[in-house]
């Protein structure tokens, strides 16, 4: 899986964690596609605070992501619910999506 991919799925668990700002960088640097230079000019900040926040960002989405593991336990389930009554698999589907 791509780099962008896979901080787009962790982010959708752990946005909750980060500040507005690095919310704001990382979502206009890996959503709208900016570049870094377009961001810090919109923000009015250095090329290099904008990076330095979506490093934060995605360090830790990684440590939160190896301490929870609320991505990977999201695969799983999914590949479990394959195989489950259609019934219960949209009941634990809404539950996961809720």
């Amino acid at each position: 899986m791509n780099k962008k991919i896979y901080f787009n799925n962790l982010y959708d668990y752990y946005a909750k964690l980060f500040t507005e700002k690095q919310k704001e960088y990382f979502e206009a640097y890996y959503f709208q596609d900016y570049s870094l230079s377009e961001i810090s000019e919109n923000y009015h900040v250095s090329r290099n605070a904008v990076y330095g926040q979506i490093k934060i960002v995605e360090e830790k989405l990684e440590f939160y992501e190896n301490v929870l593991g609320l991505y990977q336990k999201t695969i799983k389930l999914k590949e479990v619910l394959k195989d489950v009554d259609n019934d219960l698999k949209k009941k634990i589907e809404e539950i996961m999506e809720g």
